[in-house]
């Protein structure tokens, strides 16, 4: 048993079950016990591995795109260029090596990073040495200026609720427990004001799930890009308009079971675009579109040809592979989806359908 489970099983004990989204608070931020405050998730070494870990493209697609709306918004003189959840810092340092051709691009471009976990702003000063930079704990403290945005991998690591349906009522999740070990079980029927929508899409039985911090974070995001100009780029697995329940874990590149290593297992669930999409607004949300589309629009197969030219053996090998797990269909190519955000009466992000 993890030092987080026996914490977690005594607090139940005494006052009761919780909910999921209480749950991976607690096994993904716990000060002294939570999987992103104690380490380095990423890579071979890590439990999982992104996709600016895959290769640089990724991140120099997603960099010429920003930069583009950018342009295409009058190059204003000085913006924010921001992400969420850096990870590592690999994506950002791509998105400004990238970038660096574009005249007049870095001397506007603050960077500014949200991030909560100790052990990763570390890694990001190292990849990002020579670049000053600006950490924030929430998004709500990003400037109000024109802000360039990507999130890769973010939402999908908020806290979710989830809901069965029950007749015109829903039953919550929650985590409780049996026999001195932690169990799910669920709340006594009630109404949800915020799923009253969704009683015309789901039947009986249907589990939905909820991310309490998204919308907070897509109205900030949307209120400056509207108000100030700006775009975002939001790439994460997932659909439009949650069902079924796609809570998950995943340990040293291995799927695990929620419940059994807290604190110590990645926790993620797929993420609902509809909602991002609304809560965007006043700003304007592109269509999902698959991964491996947007990146193609954007040249990667071009820049891969490229790269491929200074290559040989196993490099090459491993190169051709990259490019391939970011856009084949039967990989990240349409697992992950993304979407744009920008100010009204302004083009889209390239890459993206309207």
């Amino acid at each position: 048993m993890t030092a987080l489970a026996d914490l977690l099983i005594r607090r139940i004990t005494a006052t009761g079950p919780i909910s999921v989204a209480d749950y991976m608070t607690d096994c993904l931020l716990h000060p002294d016990h939570g999987y992103y405050t104690t380490r380095d998730p990423f890579g071979t070494q890590g439990d999982f591995t992104t996709a600016p870990e895959i290769s640089q493209m990724f991140g120099e697609m997603l960099g010429l795109c920003l930069a583009q709306s950018w342009l295409d918004q009058g190059a204003p003189a000085s913006v924010t260029l921001a992400e969420l959840g850096p990870g590592r810092g690999t994506l950002m340092a791509d998105v400004l090596r990238a970038t660096t051709s574009i005249k007049g691009f870095h001397d506007a471009a603050k960077v500014h990073l949200v991030e909560a976990s100790p052990v990763l702003r570390a890694r990001q000063r190292d990849a990002l040495r020579g670049a000053p930079v600006t950490w924030h704990y929430t998004a709500a403290t990003l400037p109000d200026a024109p802000l360039f945005l990507v999130a890769n991998e973010f939402f999908d690591a908020l806290p979710i609720r989830q809901f069965i349906r029950t007749g015109p009522a829903w039953r919550e999740r929650q985590v409780g427990v049996k026999d001195g070990a932690l169990t799910f079980g669920l709340a006594a029927p009630a109404p949800v004001a915020a799923l009253m929508h969704r009683l015309a899409d789901t039947a009986n039985g249907d589990l939905v799930e909820v991310c309490p911090a998204a919308p907070a974070i897509m109205e900030q995001i949307g209120i400056r890009i509207a108000a100030h100009g700006g775009a975002a780029l939001i790439v994460d697995y997932g659909g439009w308009n949650s069902l079924g329940d796609t809570l998950q874990a995943l340990k040293s590149h291995a799927p695990d079971a929620p419940l059994a290593h807290p604190g110590q297992a990645d926790l993620t669930a797929h993420v609902d675009f509809a909602v991002l999409a609304k809560y965007a607004q006043p700003a304007v949300s592109t269509a999902m579109t698959a991964q491996g589309v947007v990146l193609e629009r954007l040249g990667i197969t071009g820049r891969a040809q490229s790269l491929a030219r200074h290559l040989d053996g196993a490099a090459l090998s491993g190169h051709i592979a990259a490019h391939r797990r970011l856009t084949h269909p039967d990989e990240m190519g349409t697992l992950f989806q993304a979407i744009g955000i920008y100010p009204p009466g302004t083009p889209p992000p390239a890459g993206f359908d309207t």
